[in-house]
């Protein structure tokens, strides 16, 4: 599966300017379309499943002793087996072990995800 979505955050607008209506987020409409996962050799995957109510969420990623560096993926709504799924997913992470972060205070540490190979969690419970 692979997550098209990569996107930064300019928070450096100038003040007075002129901006575009809003439109709606990227997170606030389902998500149908396939996902394909960009995998091999050192690089694997890694699925949280949340609750509904994580829906929109930031979920950051940091390697294990690197929580200064993170990268994020928002929980999105998918599909699976024709249900409703709200999840995050991270492509090509790199073998190893990681701690994921939420609001900025870490949720689970030691999660380890494999070359070619795909790691999930729960958190929908």
């Amino acid at each position: 599966m692979r997550h098209a979505h990569d996107h930064s955050h300019d928070h450096h607008g100038r003040h007075g300017a002129h901006h575009a209506p809003a439109t709606e987020s990227y997170s606030a409409r389902p998500h149908p379309e396939p996902v394909i996962l960009d995998i091999g050799e050192d690089m694997g995957a890694l699925i949280v499943h949340t609750g509904a109510d994580m829906h929109g969420v930031e979920v950051e990623i940091s390697a294990t002793g690197q929580d200064h560096r993170r990268s994020h993926k928002e929980v999105l709504e998918r599909a699976i087996n024709g249900r409703p799924a709200f999840t995050a997913v991270f492509d090509k992470v790199r073998d190893g072990s990681y701690t994921l972060w939420v609001d900025d205070t870490a949720r689970a540490r030691g999660v380890v995800v494999r070359g070619g190979a795909v790691a999930e969690l729960d958190w929908s419970r």
